[in-house]
């Protein structure tokens, strides 16, 4: 190993500082008038350790013995750096000392060390310093993608994001479902779960219109509307968010303020239906018919003096189908809107009685429209979903049928829970947004009757969201039921499933009015003809509902169904008389009506 020609003079103790004038063949040396402060020091210079490659100045001055250099890429980034520093030092560059050791002057030599008639020269240095070790990253210390972001391949399609809880108050909201059934944020911070630029807030049911308006100004927001909902005992309040601020900044503040007991952003809602073709008239093809025993079912009840609220699209009221089915309408957007293809094939899945026949035929429908047609589809609100809940609620609902999804919602969350508490029987789509799907709401809400579709041979629809949440199965592939201007649809989709378990509850409800909303569940789930998996499963819950099978297992005299009085006789109303020659279940239907049943 080469040592050096002449070791350092440094004072014993002391690391090595600045003023070391470096040669091309020459270790180091100090030089006379280095360090403020040490003038007149006559110690005698101490000759230290020897300067060698492979060892820093600082562990020199330790005592510490050279090692040999290892062979590889630091070792090799440090022969270019002491060449360099040798060439540098030989143009007498100046270069700063980089030692982490704490700095003490160096002795400074005696005059009489000092060679006759040399000038004095300020002190330069050129240190060696120790090459940065190469760091090798672990791979994958970057966010993983989301299980929910994968595609089937199991390829990342959705890049990672991580966004705010934006449920009631910052809490809650599972991601918004991309095309894919995964979970997305869109750029440039917009987020398509909810209406950019609204807030929503539960207000203190004292409040005045008055309170409410000062409450905005105080906020900076402008106020879009409030309305009372008895339902939560409270005003809903929507507002509009003024200076470019976001959501989540909004609704923190506002969360604080006294009058407000909740805020959140104001989700969006869609309608769970995934095609729709037109068909032709009056084609008797339901295999639904066959798949839920409805003719058996029909035999026991056919749910008259029921009223399931429809929270959908619009509703074509004069449909054949749905003649004097529909007792009431309320539009919970305030605009004037036509009929959809999805409100009335929702409809027509619970009380059609034309030339198709429904889950139950002598149901009455209150339609409620609540989503509004856009380029994207019918989409709704929280606001304007709170509003439906607390009207069908307020105005006889016995069922509420929810073909719709959304994300996690305090606020809805909240309205379902008070409808449920009141005894009404929930019943909402599972979604459409696949097996990768988090659970959509309100059918993952607690109380709810949650719904997945089969096909004609009992396949799940693979478009299907699935989970612990889903209680049964129904019919909602390729169903046919009526659409707007009298005429018929093909269609697929969640949404048609939730609807003809909302028609077999009414048939329950037709037979033992007396029966609670989690009784009714439990016997739809016990009385479920077993899919899949055996027992209970994320795919088809229970199984298959059984329309026969529900309506039996209730035990309670059979009213007469087809009255539309209030103690169950009174006068038979005209769609109870309504033939049913395509449907096999039209014979039963109208036997039964000739018996009094």
């Amino acid at each position: 190993m080469f040592a050096p020609r002449f070791a350092p003079r440094m004072r014993q103790g002391f690391a090595p500082g600045r003023g070391v004038r470096m040669g091309r063949r020459f270790a180091p040396e100090f030089v006379p008038g280095m360090g403020p402060g040490f003038g007149g020091v006559r110690d005698a210079p101490y000759r230290g350790p020897r300067m060698v490659p492979g060892i820093t100045p600082r562990r020199a001055a330790h005592g510490f013995e050279p090692v040999a250099p290892r062979a590889g890429r630091n070792v090799r980034a440090g022969r270019a750096a002491r060449a360099a520093a040798h060439r540098n030092a030989s143009r007498r560059d100046r270069t700063s000392i980089r030692d982490t050791a704490r700095h003490v002057p160096p002795h400074r030599p005696p005059p009489s060390h000092r060679p006759h008639g040399e000038r004095h020269v300020p002190p330069r240095v050129a240190v060696v310093l120790p090459t940065i070790p190469f760091v090798r990253y672990a791979p994958n210390t970057y966010p993983s993608c989301r299980y929910t972001g994968r595609d089937d391949s199991g390829r990342c399609s959705d890049r990672p994001a991580y966004v705010a809880d934006l449920g009631g108050i910052g809490r809650g909201g599972p991601p918004p479902v991309s095309q894919n059934g995964g979970a997305r944020v869109a750029a440039a911070g917009f987020d398509r779960r909810y209406v950019p630029g609204q807030v929503v807030a539960e207000l203190d049911g004292a409040l005045s219109d008055a309170q409410v308006r000062a409450l905005a100004r105080r906020h900076r927001l402008t106020l879009l509307g409030v309305q009372d909902i008895p339902l939560i005992g409270g005003r809903l309040g929507l507002f509009r968010i003024d200076g470019g601020r976001s959501v989540q900044s909004v609704q923190r503040r506002l969360a604080l303020d006294d009058g407000v007991r909740l805020a959140q952003p104001n989700f969006r809602y869609v309608l769970q239906d995934q095609t729709s073709i037109p068909a032709q008239e009056g084609d008797p093809a339901q295999y639904a018919v066959r798949k839920l025993r409805l003719p058996q079912a029909h035999a026991l009840s056919h749910g008259g003096n029921v009223t399931v609220a429809v929270i959908d699209s619009g509703i074509d009221a004069h449909h054949p189908e749905l003649a004097d089915a529909v007792v009431g309408t309320f539009d919970a957007l305030g605009s004037k809107e036509g009929p959809h293809v999805h409100g009335t094939g929702i409809a027509g899945a619970i009380v059609a009685h034309g030339r198709l026949i429904g889950s139950a035929p002598s149901a009455r429908i209150l339609a409620i429209r609540a989503f509004g047609v856009t380029r994207g589809g019918a989409e709704s609100t929280s606001f304007v979903i709170l509003k439906s809940l607390d009207y069908a609620a307020g105005h006889g609902a016995q069922i509420i049928n929810m073909s719709f999804a959304g994300p996690k919602d305090a606020l809805v969350g909240r309205g379902v829970a008070a409808a449920e508490a009141k005894g009404i029987v929930l019943v909402a789509a599972s979604g459409n947004a696949g097996p990768k799907s988090p659970p959509l709401y309100p059918a993952a809400d607690s109380g709810v009757i949650a719904v997945s579709a089969t096909d004609a041979y009992d396949r799940l629809f693979p478009a299907s969201n699935r989970g612990r949440h889903v209680a049964v199965a129904a019919p909602g592939v390729d169903v046919f039921l009526p659409a707007p201007g009298g005429k018929y649809q093909l269609t697929t989709g969640t949404s048609f499933s939730a609807a003809y378990v909302s028609g077999l509850a009414a048939l329950m409800i037709a037979r033992d009015p007396k029966l609670k909303a989690d009784q009714v569940r439990a016997i739809l789930m016990k009385t479920a003809r077993d899919l899949g998996d055996p027992g209970r499963d994320d795919l088809f819950g229970a199984g298959e509902a059984d329309a026969f099978g529900a309506v039996s297992a209730v035990a309670a005299p059979i009213p007469v169904a087809s009255s539309r009085g209030e103690g169950g006789t009174g006068t038979t109303d005209a769609r109870d008389r309504a033939a049913v020659p395509a449907s096999p279940s039209a014979t039963t239907l109208a036997g039964d009506k000739a018996a009094g049943k």
